[in-house]
């Protein structure tokens, strides 16, 4: 076990494992006790990522694409196989799209709503089986603020990331209203200076760290002037996914800085 015991016994699978949130979650799970599953559609950076934490506490990982229906099942069987069962779920996989809506073409709307609201879909459905098999569980989607504020050149984004938020809803009404106990809860952070962030500024494809200017600005515009970190994101899936969080389900977290009570 790791430095501590919050999450004893509890069996992770965590998607989109080789992104910077990925690998904060788990770091944090593990140092609380919890086996982890890291899944990612780039197989080799999620082994190198499992690698890194190996020291931390029992984790594997596996290839995933969280688009289709088959993937998951594989990585279903692979985590249950490995860690002898599961009982939180965290849907953290997914991808930037920018434009308005005239702007944003069909091709990225679809593979915006492919990868950030349909592998939620698709992960809820296909874990819950499992999820009953090891009560009490916990289903944790990472969302956005930009799922509850609109920008005018974020309708593919926007819409996904509203999508997730209420599909946790109707989740957790369901199983709830099921007679089980499995909760499901969304995360919406503010910016996060990680790779996704670093798309909105990417110019003809070409992906670069932010600058202090670019930085500063985003952090401006949230009442505590800072951005979201990574490690802000772990702490509150830590929290929803522990049983200190056994009477919140249908719930969002809103890591905003204060952004959205302006």
């Amino acid at each position: 076990m790791g430095e501590g015991g919050r999450l004893s016994g509890k069996m992770a699978l965590i998607t989109g494992g080789a992104g910077g949130i990925g690998q904060a979650i788990a770091c944090a799970f593990l140092k609380q006790g919890a086996s982890v599953m890291l899944s990612d559609i780039d197989a080799s950076h999620a082994g190198a990522a499992a690698n890194r934490l190996s020291e931390v506490g029992e984790i594997h990982a596996c290839q995933h694409d969280v688009t289709d229906e088959a993937s998951w099942n594989q990585a279903l069987e692979k985590t249950v196989s490995a860690l002898g069962g599961l009982n939180v779920l965290v849907n953290n996989a997914g991808i930037w799209v920018a434009g308005s809506v005239e702007d944003v073409t069909p091709d990225a709307w679809r593979r915006g709503m492919s990868v950030n609201l349909d592998s939620v879909y698709l992960g809820t459905r296909q874990a819950l089986p499992h999820l009953r098999e090891s009560q009490p569980a916990s289903i944790i989607n990472i969302s956005s603020i930009a799922g509850i504020i609109a920008g005018p050149n974020l309708a593919a984004y926007n819409a996904a990331k509203a999508g997730v938020w209420m599909l946790t809803k109707a989740t957790a009404l369901h199983a709830a209203r099921g007679g089980n106990n499995i909760r499901c809860n969304s995360i919406h952070p503010y910016f996060i200076d990680t790779p996704l962030l670093q798309d909105v500024f990417a110019r003809g494809g070409e992906r670069k760290a932010l600058n202090d200017d670019q930085r500063g600005k985003l952090a401006s515009q949230a009442p505590l002037g800072r951005l979201c970190t990574t490690d802000d994101v772990a702490n509150a899936a830590l929290y929803l996914a522990s049983d200190e969080s056994g009477y919140m389900t249908g719930a969002e977290i809103k890591l905003d800085g204060g952004f959205s009570a302006q």
